[in-house]
């Protein structure tokens, strides 16, 4: 039995094969490249699925692969930029400490502004009136607190004063202070020297011992100083006390 059917050239059946052979390594190369499902769709991107955007829920699962050559990986100005952060920082720590910085206070005599003197029948009284300078060089206010001064004659201590809350000295600034200083004589020696008649000046050498505590910055500091003074415990405002 002879079948009748469609005749082909050999041209046509090579051609048959060849394209068969194509779909085949086509298919191949789709089943390589795969989805992140496994499942392959053929020429469909498998990361968006042919919808031309990453699907909901799948941004932290995914990688993106960047060229070496991308100008993002290469922004301009970089060491502009870093060396104006490190100069910026290294010129606010340079205000910070220039400002806070603690400088150095001065305490200081300034004048010997009166001495009154008061006889009584066994002692010679007298307030001795000074004038102190505080000095602050800092940019912040100080607080002066606990001043002592004792006033000593010939190595004895005369008169001395305590003062818990003494003054705020603003930032870089002076401020005078008027100390007033009790002293009592009770030495029969200088008692007769100062109240003697028969001697015009009645000098005595007045050796002041001073300390104050001063609080700036968060820590506290004490100045101390020592000076010296002539007084006249004979002539000056002499008011005899009632006995």
């Amino acid at each position: 039995m002879v079948s009748v059917g469609h005749g082909s050239s050999p041209e046509q059946d090579q051609d048959l094969m060849f394209g068969q052979s194509r779909e085949k390594r086509r298919a191949s190369r789709w089943r390589e490249y795969g989805s992140i499902g496994g499942d392959c769709t053929g020429d469909i991107c498998p990361t968006c699925q042919g919808i031309g955007r990453i699907p909901r829920g799948q941004e932290n699962q995914l990688v993106a692969v960047i060229p070496c050559s991308d100008q993002r990986l290469k922004p301009q100005h970089t060491k502009l930029y870093v060396s104006l952060s490190v100069a910026l920082c290294l010129l606010t720590c340079a205000l910070i400490l220039f400002f806070l910085f603690p400088r150095s206070m001065t305490l200081s005599p300034v004048i010997n502004k009166s001495v009154l003197v008061f006889f009584t029948p066994s002692t010679v009284e007298m307030k001795v009136t000074n004038v102190l300078n505080i000095t602050n060089e800092n940019f912040v206010s100080v607080q002066a607190h606990d001043m002592d001064l004792q006033a000593l004659i010939w190595d004895t201590v005369a008169g001395r004063i305590k003062i818990s809350n003494v003054t705020t000295v603003r930032p870089r600034s002076q401020k005078l202070l008027t100390v007033v200083i009790p002293i009592s004589i009770e030495d029969v020696g200088l008692n007769t020297y100062c109240k003697s008649s028969s001697i015009r000046i009645h000098t005595l050498f007045l050796h002041l011992q001073m300390s104050m505590k001063v609080f700036y910055l968060g820590h506290s500091e004490q100045l101390s100083i020592d000076t010296f003074q002539y007084i006249d415990c004979g002539t000056n405002s002499t008011v005899p006390h009632a006995t």
